[in-house]
Formats: C-alpha cells, sequence, structure tokens
C-alpha cells in the first residue's frame, strides 16, 4: 500500500548548510498493516508521515502508495483517501461533534446524518449524547474518539495517526490503546503511527520501525526488537517498557 525507495528530505539550517530530516529512508506498509514509527525526538517520524500525504515534498526518492508514484497524483486526490488523526483530535471548537465530523463530506458534496451517528457508535461514543456537544465539553479521550471518527468519515484506505495519544494521562491512554487497536483491525485500514511511547507502539503495532537521525535503524515485529535491539538508542527505548 505504502512504499519508500530511499526517500531524502533536508531543511535549510541558520547557519546555510542544511539539517537532514530524512536520509535515504527505504520503507514498505503492506495493505491492512498498523506500522508504529518510533525514534527520538528530531528523527524524522513525523516527516515521514507527512510525506505519504503530501504535506511534504521529499528532495529526492520516491514515494508510492498503491503502486503510484504520489508525486504524479493530484494532492487533493490523495488526501481524499488518507485520514489524518493529531494529537487531541484537532477539532474546531465552534463546530459541534456532528459538524466536527461531517465537515470534510459537507465540502465534497453533503453529509449524511446516519454516517455520522454510525462512527460515532463505532468510536464508542452515543449519538444522542454526544453529537450535539461542543469539543470543549469532552474529555481528552472523547476528543480523540471524535477525531478518529472524522478521519474515518469518508471510508479513506491509509490512516495516519501523529501521536494521537500524547496529551492524554497513562491510564486513559493504556485504555484507548487496547481500545483502538480492536477497533483500527475491525475496519481494515492500512495505519501508520507515529509515536514517542515504545509501550504505545508495542501494544497497537504489528511492525516497528525504529528511526535514528533520518535512517530506518530497525524495521521488526515488537517481538524481534525485544528479542535483539539493533542499538543502543533502541535497547534504551525497550528499557522504559
Amino acid at each position: 500500500m505504502i512504499r519508500f525507495d530511499r526517500v531524502r528530505k533536508a531543511w535549510p539550517a541558520p547557519d546555510g548548510g542544511q539539517v537532514v530530516a530524512l536520509d535515504g529512508v527505504d520503507l514498505h506498509v503492506e495493505v491492512g498493516q498498523i506500522v508504529a514509527l518510533i525514534g527520538p525526538s528530531g528523527c524524522g517520524k513525523t516527516t515521514t508521515l507527512k510525506c505519504i500525504n503530501r504535506l511534504v515534498e521529499p528532495d529526492s526518492g520516491r514515494v508510492e502508495v498503491g503502486g503510484v508514484d504520489i508525486s504524479t497524483m493530484e494532492a487533493t486526490a490523495l488526501r481524499r483517501r488518507i485520514g489524518w488523526v493529531i494529537q487531541k483530535g484537532g477539532l474546531f471548537p465552534h463546530m459541534t461533534v456532528a459538524q466536527n465530523i461531517g465537515l470534510l463530506p459537507k465540502l465534497v458534496g453533503g453529509t449524511d446524518p446516519a454516517r455520522v451517528d454510525e462512527l460515532l457508535e463505532l468510536v464508542r461514543l452515543s449519538p444522542r449524547h454526544f453529537r450535539d456537544r461542543y469539543p470543549s465539553e469532552l474529555s481528552g479521550g472523547q476528543a480523540q474518539r471524535v477525531g478518529v471518527a472524522r478521519a474515518l468519515v469518508q471510508d479513506p484506505e491509509i490512516l495516519l495517526m501523529d501521536e494521537p495519544f500524547g496529551a492524554l494521562d497513562p491510564v486513559t491512554r493504556r485504555q484507548l490503546h487496547v481500545e483502538f487497536k480492536g477497533l483500527l483491525e475491525r475496519v481494515a485500514k492500512t495505519v501508520v503511527l507515529v509515536t514517542h511511547d515504545m509501550a504505545e507502539a508495542f501494544a497497537m503495532a504489528d511492525r516497528v520501525v525504529f528511526l535514528e537521525a533520518g535512517r530506518v535503524v530497525q524495521d521488526g515485529t515488537p517481538e524481534e526488537l525485544r528479542a535483539a535491539p539493533a542499538t543502543a538508542e533502541v535497547a534504551s527505548f525497550l528499557e522504559a517498557l
């Protein structure tokens, strides 16, 4: 479903040089997999994620979705195939829950109230109790559920999640790890998750991709990383489990 071939991205540095965010990244994500990107701050996790929906354009290399080079695709059309979930849900505060979920369909032709209710049920929020609430009336976990419902409203093939549980307390995070792992398996999406938390990566992902300084240093199942960490940095993250 998703393939990176020697993708490089650098940003201008204040001294006139460059800061390399991605340094020849090779990566593949199969249809239906949940893959977690993890590593220290500044290692290139979010840049990798944003290359998938063309919020960031690589300097060189190739990114494919469904076997097609995305640089040949119209960006808006590509993004309609991809759901996007960010920290705290990214909800518009002046809109109700139903309006937030139905915003994208409204922009492209109309909102089906039944679809909104269906998604609220899917993320375990009662439509009767939540559809007319505003984001300020939601807990952090409830807001994140609404953010996921909004990302799923157009039935995308791919779901990108950028630190989706980072702002939540540890107890709520653990509860949502289990809940959303089950949800993602039921909706059968291809998922790429960015996290800085190895426990979160292990709880939710089929594969864990560890990045250091813009390079993939280990790619494997949670069991493979636990059995044989490839670098000292991977080992230090495992110690926090």
